[in-house]
């Protein structure tokens, strides 16, 4: 009996959201993760090798080398270029190869081959620009929020890792009724209503999905940014014992490294100055950190155990609309996408 092999189309839809979308900026890694020598990293759909530069400055690039494939972070830190360590080509930051001492005046030579990635370091991590052309000269600026940005404000960069496609992390976060109930034993998350009603307020640059009639009790609502960089904005009420400050606020950015994992970044926040700053930090290091990421594994597990198509075989009810929001603003911009790559220039 003749068999024909059956091939299933992806939803390009779903393809260009899985690598995360193009043209914003995604935090890679910790800033921790890159010392003297070069690394590979898989992110975003790519393999991507990061270096820094003999003042500090960090360089990436795709991790393939345009003479045979090899792999560019195995190679020699040459300043702001890094030499493959098959053949000595060298390639620079912005994707040229500069040189190919095997052959000199090749046609290699000057071609700018291979993709870039714009880097900026800042708040303890590494954020690359995910540009539809493989090389641009000028990104748009990183925009985070005020609190990553103001000297009002002191944070802790959290990144983790978890077994899990990136966007049930966004659908975990953008979900405050999930507090009430999983995180009931926190030291922070067991007051509140277990019913409530929510509703969605829009922003200049998202919006706030939040309970109705309940403020400052528990993890009351979740503001959804696009600033050229996806962001999750929430606030954390505190005990007195929870140190001097106002509410402790995170900021959140999720990075897909493939269909079964994601780069998690939370930076924990408070709004403090002087000997208050100081009081704080304290405290957290000492006392608190601990139990964030005792609140933190209970969501990774959550997650992390649900079958991948989970979210197809869903019931969902009013405390989702903000789920339902956001997954289709995602699914637009990535049609938009699609249709802009389909567009003769």
């Amino acid at each position: 009996m003749q068999t024909s092999n059956v091939y299933f189309q992806q939803d390009p839809v779903d393809a260009a959201l899985a690598v995360g979308l193009k043209d914003l900026w995604f935090p890679i890694c910790p800033s921790s993760f890159l010392k003297k020598d070069p690394i590979s990293l898989r992110r975003m759909g790519y393999k991507i090798a990061l270096w820094r530069d003999h003042e500090g400055k960090v360089h990436a690039l795709e991790d393939h080398c345009p003479h045979r494939g090899a792999p560019l972070s195995l190679g020699v830190i040459l300043g702001d270029r890094i030499a493959c360590p098959y053949h000595g080509v060298e390639v620079s930051h912005d994707g040229t190869v500069t040189s190919v001492p095997a052959m000199p005046g090749c046609k290699l030579e000057g071609s700018r081959t291979t993709r870039m990635f714009h880097a900026v370091e800042s708040n303890g991590a590494i954020f690359l620009f995910n540009s539809t052309e493989p090389q641009i000269d000028t990104p748009p600026p990183l925009r985070l929020p005020e609190e990553l940005t103001s000297p009002e404000w002191s944070s802790f960069l959290c990144y983790t890792e978890w077994g899990c496609d990136y966007r049930y992390v966004i659908d975990n976060v953008i979900d405050p009724m999930h507090g009430t109930y999983l995180h009931k034993q926190s030291h922070t998350m067991y007051e509140g209503d277990v019913t409530a009603e929510f509703h969605i307020r829009d922003t200049d640059t998202g919006f706030v999905f939040e309970k109705k009639g309940q403020r400052n009790v528990n993890f009351d609502w979740t503001e959804w940014i696009d600033t050229g960089i996806h962001l999750m904005r929430l606030e954390i009420p505190y005990p007195k014992t929870g140190g001097p400050g106002g509410n402790f606020a995170i900021i959140g950015s999720y990075t897909p490294i493939s269909r079964q994992a994601s780069g998690v970044f939370h930076w924990r926040c408070r709004k403090v100055d002087g000997w208050q700053r100081d009081t704080w930090r304290f405290l957290y290091k000492n006392r608190l950190e601990q139990r964030h990421w005792n609140v933190l594994e209970q969501d990774r597990v959550a997650v992390e155990t649900m079958e991948p198509d989970a979210n197809q075989r869903e019931f969902l009810y009013a405390h989702d609309m903000g789920i339902v929001r956001l997954r289709r603003h995602l699914k637009g911009l990535a049609q938009a996408q699609i249709d802009r790559a389909a567009t003769p220039a």
